[in-house]
């Protein structure tokens, strides 16, 4: 499949595909971490997007969210800013038009984030990773799309991507962070009102950058997939239960992988994994051969050094498509699937 491509701003980063505008159409959100803004791009039909509107965020967007989080059935922006150091929250007020944003501080670098209620409350909550903090901040959601100040837990090392899901079957949302200078992953557990127990660690590769928490084996436990960015692979480690983790299985990558998703793509029933080669230029798709088990990569061409991928049906044929920010091209590429 060839890609098509939207213009972006410069140095897309962060990326998003969600109906924004209540058309049921996926539409992109992308950050464009050099021009300091977010854009829009909606879905006008058949998988083709308008041109992006584009909002200001603070300096150095990385990382966005799209979450309804003050409860009138739109969903909201939610944007981190490395070098401002806060997040930004931009209201969805009608046909995937937004507000000025309203900013919340957190820790150093705040680069990852997921909105998810923590606290059992109905309203979701805020879950940052502060990369140059080496901790993650959970900032809880007071009403009406307001947040209180963070409460930080400690991490390893440059904390640069998290996922939030419950891993031990408590009900209770957990906390997964990579940590890139540390070579591991965190699991902090959701102890109940939305406190966090210390981080245990298990290993993974070199400088592991992107993550994905999802259940690849068919065993209702969701497992943890690390993009290695140091070792050009990414680490599978199987959920035992209880939230407790096996030892990394690794698969070979291309060059540089930055971000990976888990999605089913080839409608068989089983997860598959779909990573970015920032380096090599493409994305790499690997099947899932059961019980939790992975093909060598298949790969696609991609613009110039992709840093992340969001994985939707975004032409209603009910196939899987990929879509690629592409950093060095400033654009967005759409690969649709045959």
């Amino acid at each position: 499949m060839a890609q098509t491509t939207y213009a972006t701003g410069t140095g897309p980063f962060g990326l998003a595909a969600v109906d924004v505008n209540n058309d049921g159409k996926p539409d992109i959100i992308v950050t464009n971490v050099n021009s300091n803004n977010v854009g829009v791009l909606l879905n006008t039909g058949n998988g083709t997007f308008t041109a992006q509107t584009t909002y200001l965020t603070g300096a150095k967007p990385n990382s966005v969210a799209v979450v309804d989080i003050n409860n009138d059935s739109k969903p909201d922006l939610i944007v981190t800013n490395l070098n401002s150091n806060y997040i930004n929250v931009l209201l969805n007020i009608g046909n995937g038009t937004f507000t000025a944003q309203t900013t919340y501080p957190t820790g150093a670098g705040p680069y990852d984030v997921e909105v998810i209620d923590v606290n059992n409350d109905n309203k979701p909550d805020i879950i940052v990773a502060n990369a140059n903090g080496n901790s993650v901040g959970v900032l809880l959601n007071i009403g009406n799309g307001t947040f209180a100040p963070q409460t930080t837990y400690s991490t390893g090392s440059t904390p640069y991507s998290l996922s939030v899901v419950d891993v031990n079957n408590d009900s209770e949302p957990d906390i997964i962070a990579i940590n890139s200078n540390s070579n591991y992953v965190s699991v902090l557990l959701n102890i109940g009102n939305g406190t966090f127990t210390p981080q245990t660690t298990y290993s993974a590769g070199t400088n592991p950058y992107g993550l994905a928490v999802a259940d690849i084996n068919s065993d209702s436990k969701p497992d943890i997939i690390v993009a290695n960015s140091g070792s050009n692979n990414v680490s599978v480690l199987l959920n035992t239960g209880n939230g407790t983790f096996t030892a990394q299985t690794t698969y070979s990558t291309g060059s540089l992988p930055l971000n990976v998703v888990v999605r089913d793509v080839n409608n068989d029933g089983k997860s598959d994994i779909i990573v970015v080669n920032y380096n090599s230029n493409n994305v790499g798709v690997f099947f899932n051969t059961g019980n939790g088990t992975f093909t060598t990569q298949t790969t696609y061409t991609t613009g110039a050094n992709p840093r992340n991928v969001a994985v939707v049906d975004v032409n209603n044929d009910g196939k899987i498509d990929i879509i690629v920010a592409n950093q060095g091209s400033s654009n967005v590429g759409i690969l649709l699937a045959c």
